[in-house]
């Protein structure tokens, strides 16, 4: 089966940027939907973007303007970029994906907005 592992998360300013990678040990092309969640401590997950297999991008609300989401079918990888960071970005960060009857998700990475 498909496992994914997130990348690229740290520690960065408010106002600063990261990206995050999602490397995926098979093929993705089957995935009709990839994600990226996040979990704030004390929070429940909640989905940030979401790409699908037409390349049509949903972003939530507190993020829209900020991240993009983006899926290289070719490279097996799911990206997020992030700008104007802010301290309640701070969460784990986890790469979903979704086939027919499945559903991966990485292990997380952490990302941290603070001065």
């Amino acid at each position: 089966q498909v496992q994914l592992v997130e990348s690229g998360g740290g520690l960065v300013q408010p106002g600063g940027s990261l990206r995050l990678s999602c490397a995926a040990s098979g093929s993705i092309f089957s995935f009709y939907f990839m994600g990226w969640y996040r979990q704030a401590p004390g929070k429940q997950r909640e989905l940030v973007a979401s790409i699908d297999g037409g390349l049509n991008v949903n972003y939530a609300d507190p993020v829209n303007g900020r991240f993009t989401i983006s899926r290289d079918n070719a490279k097996n990888m799911m990206y997020l970029e992030m700008n104007s960071l802010k301290p309640e970005d701070t969460a784990v960060y986890y790469c979903n994906g979704k086939g027919i009857g499945y559903d991966r998700w990485g292990q997380g990475t952490q990302v941290t907005v603070s001065s």
